[in-house]
């Protein structure tokens, strides 16, 4: 498949700091790749260097068939890009905002106007398309922000983190307007700390960590390398934790998998319903007085925990001291 974005070997540095060590990425045309990372493993850093933002200390990056650093102009006229935070004026309408933008653009006047007005169709924002943007929500904030970085149609799209800030109702609704703009053949480089995220809207996971590329696969590859859905447990005293951790390390393959927080004992189970219903059923008829039982899914710090021996955390480094132009 054609490459719509393909990076070799990228290195940033700051002073002391190397926010990207050699990172590869490539994304076919028609794809979502989600760059899966915690604060400061260097997501915005590469976001940055293939928008054209930044000048890679090392490496090369093409995007849409041109060279970042050799064919920057070429490059911004066929992407879009959406920040963590979102870039619109607040003193504007949302129908000002697009509008704008669409001028910027070059479109002629009648053709940004019937541009705007579209798109605060599509982003369900036409009710309020004639307010002033500080009356917005959040959650209509990034919408309105994602429709700006899509005016000019562009093939290939850069989201850093969309979710960002957002309430479960909001992240929600962002899934929905992304699938949409993918289901029309737009290339999507997606950041994002949640693997759930990741999950719900990439083809392709690329994990990084400190700068470089730790794992690279799809969401059920990666929950494979991690064990999959875990089962949660909380006794109700310290003396039925020997019984429970017997239980269930019947299920999950072993002593050794079953990792103890206090009273709350957890461990990989694979199977699904039938599986847990029958764990529950020995719990029960042994007599384990329980507080709480659940299964969930793998998370960020599971990850991270399987493939580094660290929980996914902030770093110190990286984005903390980027500046973006």
């Amino acid at each position: 498949m054609t490459a719509a974005v393909e990076a070799t070997g990228l290195v940033k540095r700051y002073k002391q700091v190397t926010a990207l060590d050699g990172l590869d990425l490539y994304v076919p045309e028609g794809t979502v790749l989600g760059l899966l990372g915690p604060n400061g493993a260097g997501k915005t850093t590469a976001v940055s260097i293939l928008a054209t933002l930044l000048r890679p200390d090392g490496g090369s990056a093409m995007v849409a068939g041109s060279d970042v650093v050799k064919s920057p102009s070429r490059v911004r006229r066929r992407i879009g890009l959406s920040g963590q935070f979102a870039a619109v004026d607040e003193h504007l309408t949302g129908f000002e905002n697009l509008d704008m933008i669409g001028r910027l653009y070059h479109l002629r006047r009648d053709a940004a106007r019937i541009r705007a007005r579209e798109l605060l169709d599509r982003f369900d924002l036409a009710e309020a398309a004639d307010r002033p943007v500080k009356t917005y929500s959040g959650g209509m904030r990034r919408r309105l922000d994602l429709a700006g970085a899509i005016v000019a149609e562009p093939p290939v799209l850069f989201l850093d983190e969309p979710t960002t800030g957002l309430d479960p109702r909001g992240r929600t609704e962002m899934w929905g307007v992304i699938r949409a703009l993918v289901g029309k053949g737009t290339t999507l480089l997606l950041t994002t700390q949640y693997l759930e995220e990741a999950d719900q809207l990439a083809d392709d996971i690329v994990v990084i960590d400190h700068g470089r590329a730790i794992a690279h696969g799809t969401a059920d590859e990666l929950k494979a390398r991690v064990g999959g859905e875990r089962i949660e447990l909380t006794v109700t005293s310290l003396d039925a934790i020997g019984p429970a951790r017997g239980i269930l390390a019947r299920f999950c393959g072993g002593e050794d998998r079953v990792k103890q927080r206090s009273r709350t004992l957890s461990a990989p189970l694979n199977g699904g319903a039938p599986v847990f219903r029958a764990l529950l059923g020995e719990i029960e008829a042994a007599g384990v007085a329980v507080y709480d039982i659940g299964m969930r899914r793998p998370t960020l710090d599971d990850v991270f925990l399987a493939l580094t021996g660290h929980p996914a955390q902030q770093s110190e480094d990286a984005e903390a001291e980027e500046v973006t132009p």
